[in-house]
């Protein structure tokens, strides 16, 4: 499905004009289904591309065949699908599917047990922080004070742009700030290591949660540490992390203070909930990344409900029927409360979604 941006989003490696998504359903030879998402926010043309790849790759070798776990099913399609992610040059494209196969699994198992998923998972406390992310260099102090009305109580801006905006902006909303809010910046790989080094002391003067990104994600380990001994600001990352050993060299290393698993764009819930225990026990913070549609926003909620910690739902700021009309529980004084209804909670909505015109008109 794709809707168009009222208000273009803008990021540092460009500008998304329309929202896509895409959705999945599995059912079980009980009948039992579960719904999933695969990550294709930008660029937008991937989002067909990745439909694709699940009709003619993903689906023939799951159906009719039988898993004794989500988990099990995880861990066939990584292997199974190894070599053509690296015959084709697309190892992202195929942990996605992936990835929405498993939110899938996960969330026909919890609607077949009839209990919301984070409990199925062993979570306890419904309620979880959230931050609203996304937050453009345009009109940026109007849109946190429009997100201070909707009861978010963190807020995220995109930074990365033109220097002087950026440190206008943060200055601006930093200004404002009541004294139980919190600010963080991203700045989506914008920079190289200098430029990241030459921006951090007009940084300091702010009190802000985390940088995130500030350089491009794979750059070596020796460039991050750099970053960390001179920011006083803590770093984080995480989005576009595709493996369990990436995410292995994130906890165990230095340079991050806050690791962002997007489960939509690798592992899933099977991948990455160990992974978020993981990050908790080294003393990290859990803070898991997300700018898509609704199903794969709910089953983060559900990841983070499950393991606690001090971590935050990033929500995005921006108008997406796609997310709202799926999942959106109100937040008050920056806290979300997850429904109790089973699985994801996202089945109604779904059919309703389904049912109207919403992502359906030109996707120009």
């Amino acid at each position: 499905m794709r809707v168009p941006c009222p208000v273009p989003v803008q990021t540092s490696f460009g500008t998304m004009f329309n929202r896509p998504a895409v959705f999945l359903e599995l059912t079980d030879d009980q009948g039992n289904k579960g719904l999933g998402e695969v990550w294709c926010n930008f660029p937008s043309c991937g989002a067909e591309h990745r439909a694709r790849l699940l009709e003619t790759a993903l689906f023939p070798a799951i159906l009719g065949v039988t898993f004794d776990s989500p988990e099990s099913c995880f861990s066939q399609l990584e292997t199974q699908f190894a070599r053509l992610a690296i015959q084709a040059g697309e190892p992202g494209p195929i942990a996605q599917c992936i990835a929405g196969v498993d939110v899938a699994l996960w969330d026909l198992v919890a609607r077949r047990a009839d209990v919301p998923l984070f409990r199925l998972l062993g979570g306890t406390n419904a309620t979880i922080p959230a931050y609203a992310s996304g937050i453009n260099p345009s009109n940026a102090a109007q849109t946190v004070a429009r997100c201070r009305a909707e009861g978010h109580r963190a807020f995220k801006l995109k930074i990365g742009f033109d220097r002087a905006k950026d440190l206008a902006n943060i200055a601006q909303i930093a200004a404002a700030l009541g004294s139980d809010e919190v600010f963080m910046v991203d700045a989506n790989q914008a920079w190289n290591v200098d430029e990241a080094l030459d921006i951090l002391p007009d940084l300091a003067g702010f009190s802000l949660g985390w940088l995130e990104e500030p350089i491009m994600a794979d750059r070596p380990a020796a460039e991050w540490l750099s970053l960390a001994l001179a920011s006083t600001v803590p770093l984080a990352a995480g989005e576009n992390m595709i493996n369990a050993q990436d995410f292995a060299h994130g906890i165990s290393r230095p340079a991050l203070d806050v690791i962002q698993p997007d489960l939509c764009k690798w592992g899933g819930i099977s991948g990455v909930l160990p992974i978020a225990k993981d990050i908790i026990a080294s003393g990290k913070r859990y803070c898991p990344h997300y700018l898509g549609g609704g199903i794969g926003l709910a089953a983060s909620a559900h990841v983070l409900a499950t393991v606690g910690g001090d971590g935050m739902l990033e929500i995005d700021s921006n108008d997406n029927p796609l997310r709202n009309t799926l999942f959106a529980p109100p937040v008050t004084r920056g806290q979300m409360t997850l429904p109790e209804t089973p699985g994801l909670g996202v089945t109604e909505q779904l059919a309703n979604l389904l049912a109207s015109d919403i992502g359906k008109g030109d996707p120009k």
